[in-house]
């Protein structure tokens, strides 16, 4: 390979997206990755440029590597490179355990090595046998659901060094062998083929077995050991070879890890099948009947809180089995069964002339149905309770809103509904005598061992008082890592964090993450040599380590006032909760300028509409440039449920939607048109309540400030300047990234709609 060559493959992307299609007409071909890369493997190394292309696949449940391809520019010799041990020492073995990608501009530079992990070494006396004169490297991790292999790619002496357009090109490749490598293993076999292959049972008894079990409601596990005599160590060795990940079977012995359950309800881990067995926040080891569910991991990571998750595969019964030992029973009330006991009792209505004393006296029955409200919308994964009043003689309605939509929960008779809300008053140490004006207040419940918070607020109405009850986020900052951000958009945000000044916003909605988002850069910050000062309203999230700030509105002790006290008490990093007013802001730049790291958020629909609210709010054009690093804008899109999305083959015109509304140059440009399409469609089922959506995630777009956007900043230049200007800088729309997420099968057309509009982008 000579440099010329190297040159040739910068003529154009669609040059090169055109071969990477016509390489992948013919792997498709094949029915085996190997014989595949044997028959393309040289034209996709020319086509990437490079002197060596070697593709490695996991095995043995990821604790080693096998070349499955090496292919050698035909002047150097090659050598055998069939396996090896995955260690943090060798540059395949460093992505493989890490999943990062690896760029060396020189990979025999023992510093450059060490500067990515202190024990990281190149074997440069097995390259020189194999005349090799390596210079340059790449290694990127080929990864689906789980870690299925590594792409590495190395240049010589003589050659260019890698470059960005280098790893994007090496990453829509990783694309496309993560794809054959994933369909691969799912064509190769079924989760309990193995028994079949082995002759335990015959195909046709898999099958009867499969209906049997969707008769009774079982599982295909129970029934294969209660009426086929299979064991329980026998099904799981099949497991144990589909997903690749060890079995686990069930263990009396075994003492759940405490800190990985608080605040985890049983009764979620037993409906969704899975539980903690081992490790802590920064490493947990998960128990999971299908490891495969790349949705179900994802929730895993977000509802722990943790960094990594190690996987182990286990029978239903036997994570059942796990979750029954010192279980708490759910309370098996009804609300029509409450009803009837607030029926029976004498005072159920709460009369004027009563004080929060006198109702201390009534029964149970009121708080009963308040606590089971609360516990019933968390449950459900509520984000706020609504308890409204009707026209007389109408009952209440308890609404809740899950996943950014309300939702009816129930009807309160009308006799109760003026008791209800004084019981949701009382547990907020509010005033049940004052019915006339809006009152604010907080508290926390211990229900079935898990404590639950809330932010409260009444409200008076003509039908009398309602009160809206929000479900705080559990008390720790989420990891940046399960966000949904794009590798790109989270590379961007790193490099931000760690600048000593300059102002970084967070954009959005009301309710879209934004507070989450920058807890979670907090706690990359938050080190012993960082002292940081947040203000808050209110203080949502805590991490140990910071200084955080209730702002107190009723006694002017606003956001302004708290960012002149941070600035006399030594801060390296601020958080300031919201920039509402002018006066908020120009303190922020002040901080800025001063030498301190300042994080905010505003309410703003785009990134560039960000730049010209706070402009508009009369900022110092020169300053607010100087200051400002980047502003990432976010919403909540809901997400298809995992149980029972369907896959569809898209048609042309979809297809052609999804490509204008991305915009056709960037979807080339992005690397979008060599993906494999995986649309699909809601359908809904119980675990989803019948809507076909569960969970949420959340869109960015990521505005990165450069010399050139800060011109146009200084010339107060307009929005749709401001916002092309970005776009040519690297950033990918709130659109754009949601229609990227769609075409991976997390969500819909019509839920980026709700959330983006027509007119946004």
């Amino acid at each position: 390979m000579l440099q010329g060559e190297r040159a040739d493959k910068r003529l154009a992307d669609h040059a090169f997206l055109a071969e990477l299609k016509a390489i992948y007409k013919v792997i498709r071909q094949f029915e085996r990755i190997a014989p595949a890369l044997d028959a393309v493997g040289d034209v996709l190394r020319k086509l990437l440029g490079v002197r060596v292309l070697l593709v490695y696949q996991c095995v043995e449940k990821g604790s080693t590597l096998d070349a499955i391809y090496c292919g050698v520019d035909p002047q150097a010799n090659a050598g055998d490179e069939s396996r090896v041990l995955v260690t943090a020492t060798s540059l395949a073995d460093h992505v493989a355990s890490t999943q990062r990608a690896v760029v060396l501009a020189d990979a025999t530079d023992s510093e450059e090595l060490r500067s990515i992990h202190p024990e990281l070494r190149f074997d440069r006396r097995s390259c020189a046998t194999q005349g090799w004169p390596v210079r340059s490297a790449i290694a990127l991790p080929i990864k689906g659901a789980i870690p299925l292999g590594v792409l590495q790619l190395f240049g010589f002496d003589e050659d260019p060094p890698f470059d960005a357009l280098d790893l994007k090109r090496a990453a829509l490749i990783c694309q496309m062998l993560a794809r054959e490598l994933s369909d691969a293993r799912q064509k190769e076999r079924g989760p309990f083929d193995q028994v079949v292959e082995e002759g335990y049972v015959s195909e046709q008894d898999l099958v009867d077995a499969a209906a049997h079990a969707q008769q009774q409601g079982a599982s295909l596990a129970k029934v294969l050991m209660e009426c086929y005599g299979l064991s329980a160590a026998r099904i799981g060795q099949s497991l144990e070879r589909y997903y690749r990940v060890p079995y686990m079977a069930y263990d009396p012995k075994l003492t759940l890890p405490s800190s990985l359950l608080t605040n985890i309800s049983r009764s979620y881990l037993r409906k969704n099948l899975w539980l903690p067995v081992g490790g802590d926040r920064s490493t947990a080891v998960i128990l999971i009947d299908d490891p495969f569910d790349h949705q179900r991991v994802r929730e895993i990571h977000s509802v722990l809180n943790v960094q990594h998750c190690t996987l182990r595969v286990g029978l239903p019964e036997d994570i059942l089995l796990f979750l029954r030992d010192g279980s708490t029973t759910d309370a098996p009330t009804g609300f029509d069964d409450l009803f009837s006991v607030l029926a029976s009792q004498s005072r159920a209505v709460l009369p004027e002339s009563e004080d929060e004393d006198d109702y201390g006296a009534e029964a149970s029955g009121m708080i009963q149905l308040i606590n089971r409200i609360i516990a019933e919308a968390d449950r459900l994964g509520a984000s706020d309770i609504h308890i409204e009043p009707s026209r007389e003689g109408e009952p209440g309605t308890v609404r809740i809103r899950v996943d950014g939509l309300c939702r009816r929960l129930l009807e309160i008779p009308q006799e109760h509904c003026s008791a209800a809300i004084a019981r949701v008053k009382v547990i907020s140490r509010l005033n049940i005598a004052e019915r006339r004006l809006p009152q604010d207040g907080k508290c926390k419940l211990k229900l079935a061992g898990r404590t639950v918070e809330m932010r409260v607020a009444t409200l008076p109405t003509v039908y009398g008082e309602s009160a809206v009850m929000r479900l705080l986020t559990p008390g720790t900052p989420m990891q940046l890592e399960n966000l949904s951000l794009s590798l790109a958009n989270q590379r961007a945000i790193m490099t931000i964090a760690t600048q000593p000044h300059g102002l970084f916003l967070v954009v959005g909605p009301t309710g879209s993450g934004k507070t989450t988002t920058l807890h979670a850069v907090l706690s990359k910050l938050n080190v012993p040599e960082r002292k940081i000062w947040t203000a808050e309203d209110p203080v949502e999230i805590t991490q140990d380590g910071l200084q955080q700030v209730q702002v107190q509105s009723k006694i002017n002790f606003t956001f302004a006032m708290a960012m002149r006290a941070f600035l006399r008490a030594d801060p390296d990093v601020i958080l300031i909760g919201e920039m509402r007013d002018r006066e908020t802001a120009n303190i922020g730049i002040e901080a800025s300028l001063t030498g301190h790291l300042v994080l905010s958020t505003l309410h703003t629909n785009s990134a560039a509409e960000t730049i010209t609210r706070l402009l508009d709010l009369g900022l110092d054009p020169i300053n607010f440039s100087d200051a400002l690093l980047g502003v990432l804008a976010q919403r909540l899109m809901r997400t298809l449920c995992a149980k029972c999305k369907q896959p569809y083959e898209a048609d042309e015109a979809e297809k052609q939607r999804l490509r204008h509304f991305y915009g056709e140059d960037a979807f080339v440009e992005h690397g979008l048109e060599t993906r494999e399409w995986e649309l699909c469609r809601a359908v809904g089922c119980t675990e989803c309540g019948g809507t076909g959506y569960k969970g949420r995630l959340a869109i960015h777009e990521m505005l990165v400030c450069g010399s050139r956007l800060r011109n146009l900043i200084n010339r107060r230049a307009g929005l749709d300047e401001l916002r092309d200007r970005a776009a040519k800088d690297g950033m990918r729309t709130m659109r754009q990234d949601g229609i990227e997420k769609i075409v991976s099968g997390y969500s819909d057309y019509s839920q980026l709609m709700q959330v983006v509009g027509v007119g946004l982008g």
